[in-house]
């Protein structure tokens, strides 16, 4: 009888993502930065779903005065907000992201 080992599924990181972090991990990746919850630019490459997991939901606990709304944010983090969201935009467009097409393009 041989035993199968499978192997634990990692996230690439945010800069590996087939839409260049424009996607729901990527955003969360980008408001855990805003909150100080990872160093900016941590790309959480190598974490297993179960660490995203836990990333998710400590972002959503960090949104939760602000009622998940940037426009809640206080200025400073408003400001961080929009630099790092931006910054992440212009990448993704600059390397052929199209926020116009869809899953089936």
């Amino acid at each position: 009888m041989s035993m199968i080992h499978s192997r634990q599924q990692t996230y690439a990181g945010i800069d590996h993502e087939e839409h260049h972090g424009m996607s729901m991990t990527g955003r969360i990746i980008r408001d855990a930065w805003v909150f100080g919850l990872l160093p900016e630019g941590d790309g959480f490459a190598g974490k297993h779903a179960g660490e995203l997991q836990n990333l998710f939901e400590a972002v959503h606990t960090a949104w939760e005065p602000y009622g998940q709304l940037p426009s809640r944010l206080p200025p400073e983090l408003a400001a961080k907000h929009a630099r790092i969201h931006d910054e992440a935009l212009q990448r993704a467009k600059g390397m052929g992201w199209d926020a116009e097409l869809g899953d089936d393009d």
